[in-house]
């Protein structure tokens, strides 16, 4: 008890203890900003990911597209829906069925 009475009579025991105060909750690097910091980094790497994959699908569609004609004309058909002259085209939307 008397070494506990002692320890909070010490100035160097606060000085330290509000300088770990200051820093775990009033710094502008707190603990919840390095916490919201980390979660704002998780989903960068997450979107950077996506984003990877998603370049290199469309690359290799890219150099599909380049080097077979019979590919680039099924492209265009399905996503531009483009025809030829003397053909229809109809699109068939298939209904989402209701929950």
């Amino acid at each position: 008890m008397q070494r506990l009475f002692l320890l909070f009579k010490n100035k160097f025991f606060w000085v330290t203890a509000a300088f770990l105060v200051w820093m775990l909750f009033f710094d502008k690097n707190d603990l919840l900003s390095q916490f919201q910091y980390h979660q704002e980094v998780s989903k960068l790497k997450t979107e950077r990911d996506f984003y990877t994959k998603q370049t290199a699908q469309v690359t290799k569609d890219l150099s599909e597209l380049s080097s077979n004609p019979a590919q680039l004309e099924k492209f265009a058909r399905e996503k531009y829906l483009m025809k030829k002259d003397n053909e229809d085209v109809f699109v068939i939307v298939k209904d989402k069925p209701a929950n």
